[in-house]
């Protein structure tokens, strides 16, 4: 019975280790096969995070075209993705494939969700305006520096001459 109490953490270690690298060959083959599915045509980013499209698959080999007259030659591993042809054009050119084209649009700023139907200078002008800003020591009102004076603790006889 202790045998086997000072066997149970290393069975546990085994089961683990078998676990993780049992989940890192699956990553490992569902990355071959979405290499595998590269067609010339298809969309692709690099490791590097390079966008390009295919123009030749090779056996362990892959000729990008990055842009007019410009053709690469990676090795199959290094690509990272294979996109599908609306997610490569909304990040490469920029165009929006989207079904809900009729839908409302959000604007780019929150003024036109704040408006109300009186004119923003139909304001109460009654009210005293609140400057937040800070005040030097100088500028204070008299009733102020009063104020303060009078917080301020004063010296008794007995406290003259201490420091």
């Amino acid at each position: 019975m202790n045998s086997l109490v000072t066997l149970l953490p290393f069975i546990v270690l085994i089961g683990a280790m078998i676990l993780m690298t049992r989940s890192a060959k699956k990553k490992q083959q569902q990355a071959v096969d979405m290499r595998n599915q590269m067609q010339p045509g298809s969309g692709v980013r690099t490791i590097g995070g390079m966008y390009a499209t295919v123009k030749e698959v090779n056996e362990d080999t892959v000729l990008l075209d990055a842009g007019p007259g410009v053709d690469l030659l990676f090795a199959k591993n290094s690509i990272g993705a294979v996109l599908s042809d609306d997610e490569y054009n909304r990040i490469v050119h920029g165009i929006e494939h989207d079904l809900k084209a009729d839908a409302d649009t959000v604007p780019d700023d929150a003024s036109s969700l704040t408006e109300t139907d009186e004119p923003v200078d139909a304001a109460p002008s009654d009210e005293k305006s609140v400057d937040l800003g800070k005040k030097d020591a100088d500028e204070e009102p008299a009733d102020a520096a009063e104020a303060k004076r009078d917080e301020e603790p004063r010296k008794t006889d007995g406290d003259a001459d201490a420091k």
